[in-house]
């Protein structure tokens, strides 16, 4: 998929993704130091990181839409409609955190919540490589399958 969306000659989207994945990362290392016992800023500062990912998110999702409503082929729009709908489901499940967060006494999470928090932090790493893979043409056979498209013949790039 080739984006429309560029700033001197760079895709926009590509980039704006990787802010929210570290920041993400970050706020996972944060809650991961804090309930080892470190001091309790770190909840706080996981809390921030999280908020600070979900606004760098809604930037790289309309990025995304940008990108993928000036696709030509319908494959390959229902491709980038899949890593869209990845990416905003990362998104909704760290809005949920944060909202669960704003309850808590200086922002802590309990391992309940960290274990969720793991688990978007994976999705959101399965969301990146797999945008990756459509960025340089390769896209999965789970991706073809899902949206009903045929193997690459002669080297088409969806």
């Amino acid at each position: 998929m080739e984006s429309r969306l560029s700033v001197a000659g760079q895709a926009v989207q590509p980039i704006l993704v990787m802010f929210p994945l570290g920041l993400f990362a970050m706020a996972v290392m944060f809650d991961m130091a804090d309930l080892l016992g470190g001091p309790s800023i770190l909840g706080a500062l996981a809390y921030w990181n999280v908020v600070a990912g979900l606004v760098g998110g809604a930037l790289a999702a309309v990025a995304g839409a940008v990108d993928v409503m000036f696709v030509r082929r319908s494959q390959d729009r229902r491709l980038g409609a899949l890593r869209s709908l990845i990416n905003m489901g990362v998104l909704v499940v760290f809005a949920v955190i944060a909202m669960l967060r704003v309850q808590a006494d200086d922002r802590v999470v309990g391992g309940g919540l960290f274990t969720v928090e793991l688990l978007a932090l994976g999705l959101a790493a399965f969301g990146a490589w797999f945008g990756g893979e459509l960025a340089n043409g390769r896209p999965p056979a789970f991706a073809k399958a899902a949206v009903g498209a045929r193997a690459a013949a002669g080297g088409r790039n969806y």
